[in-house]
């Protein structure tokens, strides 16, 4: 099992940035793809980006390309998301998520942390 701690998550201005962190302990080494995940309220969760463990391929979903970057550091065991040029709707609980495998389905990952709220002003 992993376990997942994400942090940096708070309130910022439309058209600014924040970088979340998402820490993973435990069997790390059975995790190939590293997720990160949104939900707003009343809708259901979402995929946002993914990270392979080992390569670090990565891939994005359509509504956060060219604005949000995964990035990961093997030694620290830590994944990260930067976001830039955030939107309204950009606000949602943003989860961490460790899998097995190259997906975007959320059923497909294995682990989960307990989320960050994002929250963006006008």
């Amino acid at each position: 099992q992993v376990q997942l701690v994400e942090s940096g998550g708070g309130l910022v201005q439309a058209g600014g940035s924040l970088r979340l962190s998402c820490a993973a302990s435990g069997r790390t080494s059975s995790t190939y793809v590293m997720g990160w995940f949104r939900q707003a309220p009343g809708k259901e969760r979402e995929f946002v980006a993914g990270i392979t463990w080992s390569g670090g391929s990565t891939y994005y979903a359509g509504s956060v390309k060219g604005r949000f970057t995964i990035t990961r550091d093997n030694a620290k065991n830590t994944v990260y998301l930067q976001m830039n040029s955030l939107k309204l709707e950009d606000t949602a609980v943003y989860y961490c998520a460790a899998g097995r495998g190259l997906t975007v389905v959320a059923g497909d990952f294995t682990s989960w942390g307990q989320g960050t709220q994002v929250t963006v002003s006008s």
